[in-house]
C-alpha cells in the first residue's frame, strides 16, 4: 500500500552558509524523484546516523515511527523535523535551510544545554554525508500532509510570524503567496546579520527584529502586537484554553477534516509558529485580547526552550 510518507536515503551535494544563523543542506538521491512538493510549510523529518547503526530497521517496517520508539537508546536514529526549502525533483535535490545556533538547532527542535545532535550534525557535516529524511510521497493518490498554511481562498491579509526556526517556512510562503497578497510578516532572528534571510514580497511588509540580547522570543511579541494593531479586526474576546507548554504540544490549525481552510473567506489570516512560550502569549493576545475569530489563526508551538524534540 502507497503510504503518504517515505523514507529517502539521501548524501549531502551542497553546503551554503546564508549568513552566521543559517545554513542550507542540498540532499541528493534518484529516490528524489518521487519527493512531492506540496509547498508553504510543509514539514519532514531528519533522521541523524549513528556511529555503527544503519537505518535498516526504519526502511524494513510499515509502521516506522513505533519501530522507532521501540528501538533501544543506542539503535535510535535521532530525528528533528524541518521545513522543506527548495524541491527539485526532476534534478533528484532538496535543499533544506537549517538554524545553526545552537539554542535553536532546527525547525521544530529544541534547544539543549548541551550540543545536541542535530546541532553536531549541522556543525560537522560535509560533502557527500549521508541520512535519511522522511518527506511526502508524489506516488501516493491524496494529499501527503504536514502542511499547516491553509488560509481561506479569499484573504484580504496576512499576518505571518515567528523566530528564526520558522524562518525556512516564512520564506516558502512569501514566495508562494500571488503577487496580490497583503499583510505583515514578523521574524524574529538571533542577530542583525540575519535580517536578510527572508525573501521580499511586494504586497507583504517583511519587518525583521535582531534578538541580541534579549529574552528568546521577547521582540517577537513585541513587533507582532504591533502588526496586530495595525492590520486585525477587532471582535469579541474569546477564551482559549490555556495549555501548559511545557509538558503539551500547542499546535492548532483550523481546517476542514479534508485539508481545506476552516472557513472561504476572512479578513485576516494569522500564520505563528516558533517557541511555544512566545505562540502561547501571542495566541492569548489574538484570541483572548483582540477576538480574532479562531477559525483563522494557526499556531505551532515548535519547539521549546530546554526540552528536545525526542
Amino acid at each position: 500500500m502507497t503510504q503518504p510518507f517515505k523514507f529517502f536515503p539521501v548524501r549531502v551535494s551542497a553546503i551554503q552558509d546564508l549568513s552566521s544563523g543559517f545554513r542550507r543542506f542540498t540532499f541528493t538521491d534518484p529516490s528524489l524523484a518521487t519527493f512531492a512538493d506540496p509547498g508553504f510549510d510543509q514539514r519532514i523529518k531528519l533522521v541523524f546516523p549513528l556511529a555503527g547503526v544503519d537505518y535498516s530497521e526504519l526502511l524494513e517496517t510499515t509502521d516506522w515511527y513505533d519501530t522507532w520508539r521501540q528501538l533501544p537508546d543506542e539503535r535510535r536514529h535521532p530525528l528533528r523535523t524541518y521545513t522543506t526549502r527548495y524541491v527539485r525533483a526532476a534534478d533528484c535535490e532538496l535543499d533544506v535551510d537549517v538554524v545553526v545556533h545552537g539554542e535553536a538547532e532546527s525547525a521544530v527542535a529544541a534547544s539543549e544545554a548541551t550540543v545536541g545532535p542535530a546541532s553536531s550534525w549541522i556543525a560537522n557535516a560535509k560533502i557527500g554525508d549521508e541520512l535519511l529524511i522522511l518527506g511526502p510521497n508524489a506516488e501516493y493518490d491524496g494529499e501527503p500532509g504536514g502542511v499547516d498554511f491553509v488560509p481561506p481562498a479569499q484573504t484580504e491579509q496576512f499576518l505571518i510570524a515567528g523566530d528564526e526556526t520558522a524562518a525556512p517556512a516564512i520564506s516558502v510562503i512569501l514566495e508562494q503567496l500571488p503577487r496580490e497578497a497583503r499583510g505583515i510578516a514578523v521574524l524574529e532572528v538571533p542577530s542583525v546579520d540575519d535580517a536578510g534571510y527572508l525573501p521580499e514580497h511586494p504586497g507583504i511588509e517583511v519587518r525583521v527584529v535582531p534578538r541580541a540580547d534579549a529574552a528568546h522570543g521577547s521582540a517577537l511579541v513585541a513587533a507582532t502586537r504591533e502588526a496586530v494593531a495595525e492590520i486585525a479586526p477587532e471582535g469579541t474576546p474569546q477564551s482559549v484554553e490555556e495549555i501548559d507548554v511545557d509538558s503539551d504540544l500547542l499546535w492548532e490549525v483550523p481546517r476542514h477534516a479534508k485539508g481545506g481552510a476552516a472557513l472561504k473567506r476572512t479578513t485576516l489570516y494569522a500564520w505563528l509558529a516558533g517557541e511555544a512560550g512566545a505562540v502561547k502569549t501571542l495566541r492569548r493576545h489574538l484570541v483572548s485580547e483582540r477576538g480574532i475569530d479562531r477559525r483563522t489563526v494557526a499556531f505551532m508551538g515548535y519547539w521549546r526552550l530546554g526540552k528536545s524534540e525526542n
